[in-house]
C-alpha cells in the first residue's frame, strides 16, 4: 500500500472532521445566536432555509462540475471558502448581514459536501474495501468536538462570535494544507462522459433514502437544542449536549459500519436502521425529562448513522464515474436536510415543537420501507475493485 494512498485516506477523513466541526459549531450555538440577535423560531427556520438553499444551489451544479474537474480541485477551493463563511457568520452584526454570510457559508459547504464524499469513494475503491462509514465517522468526531467546545465556551462565557470565529480561523489553514493529499479521479471521470447522461434508477432511489435520513439528521442538529431547553426545561449547557451525544451514537455505529456492511449488506442494514431510528426518535419525544431525552439521542444517532454513508458508497459504485452519481444522490439528500428543519420551524409555530418533531418517527419508517426496494445483490464496485496498486496508478 503506497504512502500516497494512506495520505489520501487520512486527508479525506480529516476533511470530514473539519466539515463536521464547522457545521456543528453553527448548529450547537443556535440558541446563543437567537439570543444575540433576538430571533424567533420562525426566523431561525428562515435562517436555516437560506443556509440550506445556498448549499443546495451549489450541490445541484456539482454533477457537471465534478465530471469536468473532479473532487480534488473542488475541495481545494471549497474547503477554505467554507472556513471563511463561518468567520463571516461569526462577525455578522445584524440579521441581513447574517443572512448573507449564512448563504455564502452554505454555498461553500455545498461544494465540500459533495466533493468530500466523491473523494471518499475514490479512496474507498482504490483500497478495495468499504471505507465510507469510517470517513463519516470523521464527521462525527468533528461534530462531537463542536459540541464539547460549544459547551466549554458557554461555561467560560464566550459568545457565539468568539466561538465560531475561533473554529473558522483554525480550520482555514488546515483545509488549505489538506488539498495536497487528495487523489485525482480516474480519467473517465474527468472526461465528463456521464455528465449529461441519465443515471441508473438505483441512484435516484438511494437519493430518496438519503432525503429521509438527512431530514432526520437536520431536525436533530438544528432543533434538539431548542427542544431540550424550551420543552423540557434543560439549562443551555445541557441542551447543547444533545447534539454531541447524538453524534457519539453515530460515531460508534460508523466505526463498525463497514464491517457490518461486509456481513449483512446494504439492504439489510438500511432496513434495521430505519426501524431503529423511528423507535428511538419516539423515545425522545416521550421522554419525561431532559436527561432521559439526551440519553435517547444517543440511540437515535446509533440508528441513523450508517444510512448516509451506505447510500453514498453504493451510489459511487452504480456507475464508472462516482462524482456525478454522488452529486445527484447528495443533492437529493441535502434537499431533505434543507426541508426538514424548515418544516419543523413552521409546524412548531402552528402545533408546538414536540408535535412537529414527530416527523422523525415517520421518516424512520419510510427509510425501512424504501430499503426493501433495493436489490439484494450490490453492484460491482467496492465489493469487486481493482487491485490497490492498479487503482492508484489509474487515478494518477
Amino acid at each position: 500500500m503506497t504512502r500516497e494512498l494512506r495520505s489520501a485516506r487520512h486527508g479525506a477523513v480529516l476533511t470530514f472532521v473539519l466539515s463536521g466541526l464547522m457545521v456543528g459549531t453553527m448548529t450547537v450555538r443556535i440558541p446563543a445566536l437567537t439570543d444575540k440577535l433576538g430571533l424567533s423560531e420562525a426566523t431561525v427556520g428562515t435562517l436555516l432555509l437560506v443556509w440550506g438553499l445556498g448549499a443546495l444551489v451549489t450541490m445541484q451544479s456539482m454533477r457537471r462540475i465534478m465530471a469536468r474537474v473532479g473532487s480534488r480541485a473542488v475541495l481545494r477551493v471549497g474547503g477554505p471558502l467554507t472556513a471563511l463563511g463561518l468567520i463571516a457568520a461569526a462577525f455578522a452584526p445584524n440579521l441581513p448581514a447574517l443572512l448573507g454570510a449564512v448563504v455564502f457559508f452554505g454555498m461553500a459547504f455545498g461544494t465540500v459536501d459533495v466533493a468530500m464524499n466523491a473523494q471518499g469513494s475514490v479512496v474507498e475503491q482504490a483500497y478495495g474495501r468499504p471505507l465510507m462509514n469510517g470517513m463519516h465517522a470523521g464527521w462525527c468526531v468533528g461534530a462531537i468536538s463542536a459540541g464539547v467546545v460549544g459547551s466549554l465556551s458557554i461555561a467560560a462565557g464566550l459568545s457565539f462570535t468568539a466561538n465560531a470565529a475561533l473554529v473558522g480561523v483554525v480550520a482555514l489553514p488546515v483545509m488549505a494544507v489538506l488539498g495536497r493529499t487528495y487523489l485525482p479521479e480516474p480519467p473517465a471521470v474527468e472526461s465528463g462522459t456521464t455528465s449529461g447522461r441519465r443515471l441508473p434508477p438505483i441512484v435516484y432511489l438511494l437519493g430518496a433514502i438519503m432525503f429521509f435520513a438527512f431530514m432526520v439528521e437536520g431536525v436533530v442538529a438544528d432543533w434538539n437544542g431548542l427542544y431540550l431547553r424550551n420543552e423540557l426545561g434543560a439549562p443551555e449547557a445541557m441542551a447543547a449536549l444533545g447534539y454531541p451525544v447524538f453524534e457519539v451514537g453515530m460515531l460508534l455505529a460508523r466505526l463498525t459500519g463497514d464491517r457490518l456492511r461486509s456481513r449483512y449488506g446494504v439492504r439489510g442494514m438500511l432496513s434495521v436502521s430505519g426501524l431503529a431510528t423511528a423507535g428511538f426518535f419516539g423515545t425522545v419525544l416521550l421522554a419525561p425529562s431532559a436527561l432521559v431525552a439526551v440519553g435517547a439521542m444517543f440511540f437515535v444517532g446509533l440508528g441513523v448513522a450508517t444510512i448516509a454513508p451506505l447510500t453514498l458508497s453504493l451510489a459511487g459504485t452504480a456507475t464508472d464515474t462516482p462524482g456525478p452519481a454522488i452529486a445527484q444522490a447528495g443533492a437529493m439528500g441535502y434537499a431533505g436536510l434543507l426541508l426538514g428543519p424548515v418544516a419543523i420551524g413552521f409546524l412548531s409555530d402552528a402545533a408546538g415543537l414536540r408535535t412537529a418533531l414527530s416527523i422523525g418517527v415517520v421518516l424512520g419508517v419510510l427509510i425501512a420501507l424504501a430499503a426493501r426496494l433495493l436489490p439484494r445483490r450490490e453492484p460491482a464496485g467496492v465489493t469487486a475493485p481493482l487491485p490497490v496498486q492498479e487503482s492508484v496508478e489509474a487515478a494518477a
